[in-house]
Parts: C-alpha cells; structure tokens; sequence
C-alpha cells in the first residue's frame, strides 16, 4: 500500500502546483501587479449631473470636478464646489420616513453620480415635494436651474 500512496501524493502535490495552488512569492508578486491595474472608477471630487428639465425633454449632462481646481461646464464650478464643501453629507438620501410638504416645486429631475469624500455618489432628484424641493436647493450651483 505504501508504494501506491506515495506516488499518488506526489502526483496530486504536482498537479497542485501546476493548477496555482501554490502560493510562490513570485505568484504573489504578479497577483499584486495585475490587482494593481485595475482602475476604480471616477476620481474624489468629480461629478457628473445629468439634468432633465421637464417630461419629454432632452437631458442635459454637466461635469464638475474639485478634486484640485474646481472645473468643468457647470455656470459656476467654484460656487459648486464650495457649496458641497461646506456641507456634511451633500448627498445624503432621504429618509424613508420623513413627513414632507406636499408642494410641487416643478417637474425638474436630476440625477448625481460620481465620487465624494471618498464614497461613491448616485442620488436621484426631484422637485416634487417640500423636502425634495430642500433638498434640490441644499446642492445650489450644482443643479442648474430653478431654486426655491
């Protein structure tokens, strides 16, 4: 029985290997190079807004970035910026069980994507109530269009 289980271990530990079951250094190496390629998506600071005026109308898309120099083709990026700067949570999402105004502040809609303080952005907008409309007008130069 000896004869036969040594080789089949030796056989197995071969194919173990050959598979990258081993853990080599050089093995580690690559997988930290490759890993290291991979890009993560939108920089700290930059924003893209696509703002839909109205039922049936075409969206318009603004990018903005602070991640160094406030920039891009929002009216006023430097406002933009500074205004989400000094907030705590910018993008916070609503809570689910707020009691909000029913007040209609237009049929705008908007939705933010992007990075921010570290935290992936993606927040869907609407004027369509008090808290909304608050909201809305929390993120100012960032949302073109009709505040208030």
């Amino acid at each position: 029985m000896r004869r036969i289980a040594v080789p089949v271990l030796l056989l197995s530990s071969a194919l173990v290997t050959a598979c990258g079951g081993s853990s080599t250094a050089g093995d580690a190496s690559a997988q930290t190079s490759s890993s290291a390629a991979v890009p993560s998506g939108p920089a700290d600071g930059e924003l893209v807004v696509e703002l839909v005026p109205g039922p049936g109308e075409a969206a318009q898309t603004y990018e903005l970035s602070c991640a160094v120099t406030p920039a891009g083709d929002l009216p006023d990026p430097a406002a933009a910026c500074a205004q989400l700067s000094g907030q705590p949570d910018p993008f916070a999402a609503l809570s689910g069980d707020t009691m909000c105004t029913q007040l209609f502040g237009g049929p705008q809609t908007a939705r933010v994507s992007g990075r921010w303080a570290g935290e992936p952005v993606d927040l869907e907008l609407s004027r369509t109530d008090g808290c909304r409309i608050a909201q809305w007008d929390r993120l100012g130069a960032l949302l073109p269009g009709p505040t208030g």
